[in-house]
């Protein structure tokens, strides 16, 4: 900001040489001030250029860091049912067990 107020600044005082001096001299420096309006031109839109990129990078993180968190949730959930199948496994072996000596016990052997 500061750069441009004093760029404009030296515009007015350029202005107001220009118009005091003579006509020779005009030409000659109005180059100069062609040159020197590119050269802001040019640093304008490199900073555009610069803030776009870290734009993207700031998407492009924001983007992965999403992706993360979704991987991570799905490892979460995955584990969770694993979990719970094997509980619901373990738990109908015991019962199968359990049934199997139960029934094995209650029920005597008939000898005749």
């Amino acid at each position: 900001m500061k750069k441009t107020i004093a760029t404009l600044i030296a515009g007015l005082f350029a202005t107001a040489a220009f118009a005091q001096a003579p006509t020779p001299a005009a030409a000659t420096t109005t180059p100069v001030a062609v040159k020197a309006d590119a050269k802001v031109d040019a640093k304008a839109d490199a900073k555009q250029e610069k803030q776009a990129a870290k734009a993207d990078v700031k998407e492009a993180k924001a983007e992965a860091k999403t992706e993360v968190k979704e991987a991570k949730a799905d490892a979460k959930h995955a584990k969770a049912e694993h979990k719970a199948e094997h509980k619901a496994e373990v738990k109908a072996d015991v019962k199968a067990d359990h049934k199997a000596t139960t029934v094995a016990a209650v029920t005597p052997a008939t000898t005749k």
